[in-house]
């Protein structure tokens, strides 16, 4: 049995104890799920859990049907997950029935799993291959997947400047030229080097995508001449935006020393010009509209008026016997006589 420290209680000697041991493994557990969830890595492991209200089609094996439902979620960019769900595994059910409300057939029940999120945030260093240049922008791949774009102001212009391409029907660089059948042969290498037999459909596209992307045009260095992405044609960048459309996730990027900084704002004159160019093409094609609908109002008005003269040429004139028109022309006077003579109530009236 032991015996406590002179002046000092059980708690406080185990209160010192505590603090000469070290943090506790469940404060370093939470610290190394924060730094696991905040740090570099742009691919993260959530365990997530979720309300599926599954269909009596799976009322026999239910497993299936959360597995189908997570099936929808992957390659789409989940909110509550902050990233694109790439994976789903170790799928679980948090509680041992199921709730059915109302005649409702569906089993609403909760449920966990572990994603796999792709979860790029802004500020984070991320490499892609570069697909197409463009004065404006340049496009990027991440993965061979997610797409990134570069503004031009987002591109330092004192160190690049845009290179333009040769036109398709150029002899020199057009399609069937010595370039492109530069670009099939590198590609053929490649292959040759993996010691495979056959080309792969994905190595020839990547070198009909090379070969399009350098007649399009290219970003080269103002001093060296050397393209942007060197050979490789791979790009680091640094992610400045989100764009969230359509479930689908696409990235905003920068190569600018200091890609924060409001002088890389796009320029107002610029987005003044756009707004005014979407303006006037919104004008026109409203007054385009219009037009035709006064045209096609103009056209229906003269069918109908083509219609109408066909259909009264078309019928005989009937002319009436003179004792028709003599005894129609006695009615009308007798009518008239009879409206301008006052009736014998309203003439008695006007004499008293």
């Amino acid at each position: 049995m032991s015996t406590p420290y002179p002046g000092s209680s059980p708690k406080k000697r185990k209160h010192a104890q505590d603090s000469n041991a070290g943090p506790s493994p469940k404060r370093s557990k939470k610290e190394r799920k924060h730094k696991h969830r905040h740090g570099d890595e742009e691919f993260v492991l959530v365990k997530a859990s979720l309300v599926v209200s599954i269909p009596p089609v799976f009322a026999s094996n239910p497993s299936q049907g959360v597995e189908e439902m997570l099936d929808s979620m992957v390659m789409r960019y989940i909110p509550p997950l902050r990233g694109v769900v790439l994976t789903h595994s170790n799928i679980r059910f948090l509680q041992s029935t199921a709730n059915i409300q109302g005649d409702s057939p569906y089993a609403i029940c909760n449920v966990g799993f572990d994603a796999t999120v792709w979860s790029p945030r802004v500020g984070q260093r991320l490499t892609g291959k570069i697909n197409l240049c463009s004065p404006d922008h340049v496009s990027l791949l991440v993965h061979r997947t997610f797409n990134v774009s570069i503004p031009r102001h987002h591109i330092p212009r004192t160190e690049w400047v845009f290179e333009y391409g040769a036109a398709e029907n150029d002899p020199e660089y057009g399609a069937g030229s010595a370039a492109a059948r530069d670009a099939d042969y590198a590609a053929g290498q490649r292959v040759e080097e993996a010691g495979i037999d056959t080309v792969p459909s994905e190595t020839l596209a990547e070198g009909q995508d090379d070969h399009a992307a350098a007649s399009a045009g290219r970003w080269v260095h103002a001093v060296t001449g050397l393209p942007l992405g060197s050979d490789s044609a791979t790009l680091q960048f640094t992610v400045v935006g989100l764009i969230i459309a359509n479930q689908m996730l696409s990235l905003v990027g920068s190569i600018q020393p200091d890609p924060f900084s409001p002088e890389h704002v796009a320029p107002a004159q610029d987005v003044l010009a756009r707004d005014e160019q979407q303006d006037s093409d919104s004008g026109d094609k409203e007054k385009d509209d219009a037009e035709s609908q006064k045209h096609k109002r103009k056209k229906g008005e003269e069918r109908k008026e083509r219609k109408r003269k066909k259909a009264t040429e078309g019928k005989p004139h009937k002319r009436k016997p003179e004792g028709e028109k003599e005894s129609e022309r006695e009615k009308g006077e007798a009518a008239d006589s009879k409206e301008r003579k006052p009736s014998k109530k309203k003439k008695k009236k006007e004499d008293e």
